[in-house]
């Protein structure tokens, strides 16, 4: 067994979920075996966006055809700040031996505003971390890191189109063997655009199948459009979070969708506000599959996801539930100043809640279901880059934790 035993980073808040602007707080825990030579223990906190990917660039032709990969990458940085909890830093000599035992350090770090939401994607990241190192001189570093999620509030309650109702419409020609065997044609609504993580889409929506071929299936899906902006060139993937499907529509058949419901999972705000480098887009699809060889027919419409809901959707989760409604002053520290809105629930108490949430409602009344924290829907990353070792400890598995209503459980 070596000297060092334990070497972690606690915060206190034990989701790992901040807004910007608040006070982060925790502490250090190094248990050593036998004292230990070393100039420091420090701890780097670290905001930053990376954008990264190759791609395979061919010139010439023949024998003289070459091949060569091209990377394209990014960077932005929210804060890099490097604190010292032990040794040279705190004027305690170059060198120092830390006696056996455990030792505990608090820290605390104040974030700055306007910090964008974490987020992890197939081309690039927003990542906060904070970064332990034991400082040890003539030796390798001891070092331990530790993820934590920072969520930039969106209020869909001051995004002028997020109550606004949608349709769209699409048709095409089938053909078969060159000859047109028909028009499909579909149409896409919904009653507004705006929706946080938890809610349920009502989806309606109105397939006609005019063709002499039967539609094999329709399917609605929530897709996210993420584009990833490098130094000299910009790349846009898209991934199918969750999908509906209804079965196949007969030759000269149709189909309705009536308020078929798709609930949405944890995932970050629209747009990632505050990062210059991506961007993040939500498009609702409908989707219908023709038999045999013919290009489907799509249907998109563009959402909003928020992390605060609309005022309108709140109070009528509230009549459905026969609640009484109230409206409160909201607080606007950190200088964020809400549309009014009236919720008849108390703040979430894991985190500290944002600061757009009113206070808890006067006795008696019966309370709606609080916003809970749940990881994204895409699961966990590996964390480690280029700056850690092999022995950096903690846990590098990671998934950001969002904002997520659960009211569909609370209607049950």
């Amino acid at each position: 067994m070596g000297k060092l035993n334990i070497f972690e980073i606690t915060l206190n808040d034990a989701l790992g979920v901040f807004y910007a602007g608040q006070i982060l707080q925790g502490h250090v825990t190094v248990e050593l075996n036998e004292g230990m030579k070393m100039r420091e223990i420090r701890l780097k906190f670290e905001g930053k966006a990376y954008v990264h990917w190759t791609e395979q660039h061919h010139t010439g032709s023949g024998k003289n055809r070459r091949t060569r990969t091209v990377h394209y990458s990014a960077n932005e940085y929210y804060f890099n700040t490097t604190v010292p909890l032990y040794g040279k830093g705190l004027g305690q000599g170059d060198t120092s031996v830390l006696p056996a035992g455990r030792h505990t350090y608090p820290f605390q770090f104040q974030l700055p505003p306007g910090l964008p939401s974490s987020f992890e994607g197939s081309d690039g990241h927003v990542r906060y971390s904070i970064k332990g190192t034991i400082d040890k001189p003539w030796k390798f570093d001891h070092t331990t890191k530790r993820a934590f999620t920072v969520i930039c509030l969106l209020d869909l309650n001051r995004e002028p189109t997020a109550l606004t109702p949608a349709q769209g419409e699409n048709n095409k020609m089938v053909c078969c063997l060159c000859c047109a065997s028909g028009p499909i044609s579909s149409i896409l609504r919904l009653d507004r655009r705006g929706y946080v993580p938890g809610e349920a889409i009502m989806i309606n929506a109105e397939i006609n199948n005019l063709s002499s071929r039967r539609m094999v299936s329709s399917s609605v899906k929530l897709k996210m459009c993420t584009t990833f902006h490098a130094t000299t060139k910009s790349r846009s993937t898209s991934k199918d979070i969750v999908k509906v499907t209804r079965g196949e529509i007969a030759a000269g058949g149709s189909d309705y969708w009536t308020g078929e419901r798709l609930v949405i999972p944890p995932l970050p705000p629209s747009y990632l506000a505050g990062c210059q480098i991506i961007d993040i887009q939500y498009i609702l699809e409908l989707t219908v599959d023709p038999a045999g060889p013919a290009l489907d027919l799509h249907v998109p419409l563009e959402l909003i996801l928020g992390t605060i809901p609309l005022q309108s959707v709140v109070q009528q989760y509230s009549r459905q539930q026969q609640l009484p409604i109230t409206a409160e002053p909201l607080p606007t520290k950190y200088g964020i100043e809400p549309a009014p809105l009236a919720m008849p629930y108390a703040p979430p108490t894991m985190p500290s809640a944002p600061p757009t949430m009113p206070s808890a409602p006067a006795a008696g009344f019966r309370e709606l279901p609080p916003p809970s924290y749940s990881e994204c829907v895409f699961g966990k990353v590996n964390i480690k880059d280029e700056n850690d070792s092999d022995h950096t400890r903690g846990d590098l598995n990671y998934a950001p934790v969002y904002t997520y209503y659960n009211w569909n459980e609370f209607n049950k």
